[in-house]
C-alpha cells in the first residue's frame, strides 16, 4: 500500500509541473488574456491611425482634387493591407497558432516558409494587376481628369512595390501566430512614424525637397513599409522568435500551402468584397459631386479607423482560439469568440455615436471646405452609430479564422454587397438624393453584423461538449 505522503508529495510535483508548463493562451482566464494580446495591438493601431488622419490632412491641403483622388484609391490600399494583414494574415497566424497547440513546433516552422512563399506570389499579383488595369478601374468608379490623374500617380507608385507590404504583413502574421503580440505591434509603431514623415514631407515639400504631391505621398508608405519588412525579417531568421526557421527543411509540401489556403484564400474574399462594396458606393455617391465624394472618403477614413480598433481584438483571439481548436477545447474557442465580440462592438459603438453627435471632431482634421464639411456631417450622423456592427463583424471574422472556419462571415459579406448592389441599382431608378444612400451603407452594416453574428452561432466548431477546466472568464 502506497504511502498517503508520498502521494500528495507526487501530486504536488504534478501540479508544479503543469503550472511550469502552461501556456497562458489556452490555460489563461479569457478576458484578461485578450486584452493583454489586445492591448499593443491598440496601441500600434491608433499610431496608424494617426497616419491615416495625417495622410488625408496633408492631402487636404493638395486641394479638393487630391482629397476626392484619395476617396478613389482609398478602397485599393485597404484591399492589399486588409487581404495581407487581415484574410492571409489570418490563415497564416491560424495554421501557426492550431499546429502549436497541438504542440507541432517543426509543422509551425514549415508553415512560417510557406507563407512567405504565398505573400510573394500575391504581392506580384497585385502589381501586375494595378498597373496594367488600375487607371482603367479607377475612371469606371467616377475619377475624370485632375482626380483621376492624381489617383493614377498614387497608385502607380504603391502598387509598383505592393510585394514589401505583402511580406511586411505574412511576417507579422507569422509572429503573431505564436502569441507574440507585442513585436508586431512595435514595428507598426516604427513604420507608421517613418510614413508620417515621409509622406508630408514628400507629398507637401520641404526647403530643398520638391512637392511630389500624391506621388510622394505613395513613396513614404512605400519606404516605410520597406523598413519594417527588413527588420521583420531580420527577427524571423536571426532566431528571435518562437520558431527556428534555421533548421526547417527548405521543401515545399503541397499539404502546408492547403493549411495555410483553406483559411487564407477564402478569408480573401471578405475584404474583397467589403472593398467592392466601397468601390460601389463611391461610384454611386460620384454622381453627386466632388464634395460628396470627398465627405464619403472622410467617413470611410472612420470606417477604418474603427475597424481597425476591432482588428486589434480580433487578430489577438486567433492564437488563442486556434491553439485552442488545436488542442481540442472548442468550448474555450467559442468563449473567446464572443468575448472579442462583445469588446469590439462596444468600443466601436462608443466611438462611432460620439462622431455622430459631434461630427466636426473627425471633419475638421481633413477639411476646411464648407460643402465637404456639410456632406461629412450628414453622412456621419446616419453611417457612424452603425460602424458598431462592423466592428462585430470584424472580431468574429478574425474568431472564425482561428478556428478555421470562415465561410459564414464571408457569405456575410456577400449579403452585405448584394444588399448595397441591389439597393443602389433602386435608388438610381428612383433618382433618390445622396441622404438615402447615406441611409443604404448604413443599414448595410446592421445586416453585416447580425449575419456574421448568425453564421458563427451556427457554424459548428468541433465538439461543444462542457469542458471542465472553463471556469474563468
Amino acid at each position: 500500500m502506497s504511502d498517503p505522503g508520498i502521494l500528495e508529495f507526487d501530486a504536488a510535483l504534478l501540479r508544479i509541473a503543469a503550472l511550469s508548463t502552461a501556456n497562458p493562451l489556452l490555460d489563461g482566464p479569457i478576458l484578461p488574456t485578450l486584452l493583454g494580446l489586445a492591448g499593443p495591438n491598440v496601441v500600434a493601431l491608433s499610431v496608424s491611425v494617426c497616419v491615416s488622419i495625417a495622410e488625408t490632412s496633408y492631402v487636404g491641403i493638395l486641394g479638393t482634387e487630391p482629397l476626392a483622388a484619395m476617396a478613389l484609391v482609398f478602397p485599393f490600399v485597404i484591399l492589399t493591407m486588409t487581404m495581407s494583414s487581415g484574410a492571409m494574415g489570418g490563415g497564416v497566424a491560424s495554421a501557426i497558432a492550431r499546429a502549436l497547440g497541438a504542440g507541432d513546433t517543426a509543422r509551425a516552422a514549415m508553415l512560417a516558409l510557406h507563407a512567405l512563399m504565398i505573400g510573394t506570389c500575391f504581392g506580384a499579383v497585385f502589381t501586375v494587376v494595378m498597373l496594367t488595369f488600375g487607371p482603367r478601374l479607377l475612371a469606371l468608379m467616377g475619377g475624370h481628369d485632375r482626380v483621376l490623374a492624381e489617383a493614377v500617380g498614387y497608385t502607380t507608385i504603391f502598387f509598383s512595390g505592393a510585394i514589401v507590404p505583402w511580406l511586411m504583413n505574412t511576417i507579422l502574421s507569422i509572429l503573431r501566430g505564436t502569441g507574440n503580440m507585442r513585436m508586431p505591434s512595435a514595428l507598426i509603431l516604427l513604420a507608421a512614424t517613418v510614413q508620417i514623415a515621409l509622406g508630408g514631407l514628400l507629398g507637401l515639400g520641404f526647403g530643398p525637397i520638391p512637392r511630389f504631391g500624391m506621388r510622394g505621398v505613395a513613396s513614404g508608405t512605400l519606404i516605410a513599409f520597406t523598413a519594417c519588412l527588413a527588420i521583420a525579417a531580420w527577427i524571423l531568421f536571426s532566431g528571435r522568435s518562437r520558431l527556428n526557421l534555421a533548421t526547417a527543411p527548405l521543401r515545399f509540401r503541397r499539404e502546408m500551402f492547403v493549411d495555410i489556403l483553406k483559411v487564407g484564400a477564402i478569408a480573401c474574399f471578405s475584404p474583397l468584397q467589403s472593398v467592392l462594396t466601397i468601390a460601389i458606393l463611391t461610384q454611386l455617391l460620384s454622381r453627386f459631386g466632388t464634395e460628396v465624394l470627398a465627405a464619403y472618403g472622410i467617413g470611410a477614413r472612420l470606417e477604418f479607423l474603427l475597424t481597425s480598433v476591432a482588428f486589434a481584438v480580433g487578430i489577438a483571439s486567433v492564437p488563442m482560439i486556434g491553439m485552442a481548436i488545436g488542442a481540442g477545447r472548442t468550448v474555450r474557442a467559442r468563449r473567446v469568440a464572443w468575448t472579442g465580440g462583445a469588446i469590439s462592438f462596444t468600443a466601436v459603438a462608443a466611438v462611432g455615436a460620439l462622431v455622430a453627435v459631434f461630427p466636426w471632431l473627425w471633419v475638421a482634421l481633413f477639411t476646411s471646405d464648407p460643402g465637404v464639411r456639410a456632406a461629412s456631417f450628414r453622412y456621419l450622423a446616419i453611417a457612424a452609430p452603425m460602424y458598431a456592427f462592423i466592428g462585430l463583424n470584424s472580431s468574429l471574422y478574425f474568431s472564425s479564422q482561428g478556428a478555421a472556419r470562415i465561410l459564414g462571415p464571408v457569405l456575410a459579406q456577400t449579403a452585405r454587397l448584394v444588399f448595397i448592389a441591389a439597393g443602389g441599382a433602386l435608388l438610381i431608378a428612383a433618382q433618390a438624393g445622396a441622404t438615402s444612400f447615406y441611409l443604404l451603407s448604413g443599414g448595410s452594416m446592421v445586416l453585416l453584423g447580425v449575419a456574421c453574428a448568425a453564421a458563427v452561432k451556427l457554424t459548428p466548431w468541433g465538439s461543444d461538449a462542457h469542458d471542465p477546466r472553463e471556469s474563468k472568464v
